[in-house]
């Protein structure tokens, strides 16, 4: 176990990631329990490619957990085998939405600005 797993806290101390899944757990524990052993399964570089994990662009990576609703966890690598956790989604397309990208790639960013490194 290489990695560690993060998730993204916000300025005001937010966390998006940790909210998705208190959601989901309650919603449907069956996808909570499978994201969650995806997120720890992370850990192991063997684990950060396809069915698992697949590249999106501009550095972000997506944990992939296929049930009646998609239900994925857009994420990055950052120095130390660190990955952080910055958005999470359900849809029933394959497709990740554009806003959904576009927030993964502002928390992205906030979180590189205020972690400099």
């Amino acid at each position: 176990m290489d990695f560690v797993v993060e998730f993204f806290v916000t300025s005001a101390g937010d966390c998006p990631v940790r909210e998705f899944l208190d959601d989901l757990k309650v919603r449907d524990p069956y996808d909570f329990a499978s994201v969650l052993a995806g997120l720890a399964k992370l850990r192991n570089r063997q684990y950060h490619r396809e069915p698992l994990s697949k590249a999106l662009d501009g550095g972000l990576f997506e944990l992939r957990h296929v049930g009646k609703l998609n239900t994925r966890i857009l994420w990055f690598f950052v120095r130390g085998k660190r990955i952080i956790a910055v958005h999470g989604i359900r849809n029933k397309s394959r497709a990740i939405a554009v806003r959904d990208m576009a927030v993964a790639r502002e928390r992205m960013r906030d979180w590189r600005e205020r972690h400099a490194e």
